[in-house]
């Protein structure tokens, strides 16, 4: 079963490389066309690319002595697979989505993976041109994310998302995203107390290329000022290339659907690959 999951999670790192280069968010070679002409390069990009980021890392606990069962790997695939051209009304396109999360406990007896989580969706996107410039996007996108098991340790639940993002600069990207949820997991019912009911967060790279990070706050659901912060930081390994060694760091509820009302705070190394630019959220 390991041995599956990884030749899963390779194969399809391999399928990826070469449609994850041409996407890129700034059209400076094209300042003179108008926005048809900026839409019609925009179609004939790559239908199929990365969606979140894709990364592999392995870390422990903050606070206290490593031990095989406060330390893991965990790694995340996400794809979108682009379903029309700018023909839907307003020049919308619709995507589907995929996000697969797993907590792999590769410090105890057998490797057992701990929590697997799956996020397919369905979104409808509008971009924003401005001369020759993706400036910004927005999304409504229909979610399910579960662990894929039963009994005991079963969780689910849908959500209804709208999220948007604005690029301050080539280099610069502030976004935020809210949901309606549609909870159906009967042991997850306060799922919001941990997981948030919405997240705002900062993307940004150095204006050589070499560096890259990115802030996210989920608020939890109640009026105090609690929730979960996600903080990666990237260095590009090879100047024209996609991998980055990457430091994650998490603090809070909610990284994963099992342990969805677990505190965790975990610090993380290992290998991001994005696009070029930015990645969604």
């Amino acid at each position: 079963m390991i041995i599956k999951y990884l030749t899963l999670f390779f194969v399809f790192i391999a399928c990826t490389w070469s449609s994850v280069q041409a996407q890129i968010v700034t059209f400076g070679d094209q300042k003179d066309f108008n926005t048809d002409s900026i839409r019609r390069d925009f179609d004939k990009r790559p239908f199929f690319g990365l969606y979140k980021d894709n990364y592999f890392t392995i870390g422990t606990s903050i606070g206290s002595r490593p031990t095989a069962t406060n330390s893991d790997v965990k790694f995340q695939i996400s794809f979108a697979q682009r379903l029309t051209n700018s023909v839907l009304p307003w020049n919308t396109y619709l995507y589907l989505f995929y996000t697969q999360k797993a907590m792999w406990n590769v410090f105890e007896e057998s490797l057992p993976f701990h929590d697997l989580n799956f996020n397919p969706g369905i979104g409808w996107t509008k971009p924003f041109f401005v001369k020759g410039r993706l400036v910004g996007k927005a999304s409504l996108i229909l979610e399910h994310e579960s662990n894929g098991r039963d009994g005991e340790a079963s969780r689910s639940w849908n959500k209804i998302s709208l999220s948007g993002a604005a690029f301050i600069d080539p280099n610069i990207m502030v976004h935020a995203k809210f949901w309606i949820p549609i909870i159906d997991g009967g042991l997850n019912k306060d799922i919001l107390r941990y997981s948030g009911i919405y997240q705002a967060g900062i993307q940004g790279i150095s204006a050589n290329k070499r560096w890259v990070f990115d802030i996210t706050f989920v608020k939890r659901k109640g009026w105090n000022l609690n929730g979960n912060t996600i903080i990666n930081l990237g260095f590009r390994l090879f100047k024209n290339h996609n991998q980055f060694l990457m430091l994650h760091y998490y603090n809070g509820y909610g990284e994963n659907l099992l342990d969805y009302n677990k505190f965790h705070s975990r610090l993380r190394i290992g290998l991001l690959i994005r696009p070029n630019l930015f990645s969604d959220f």
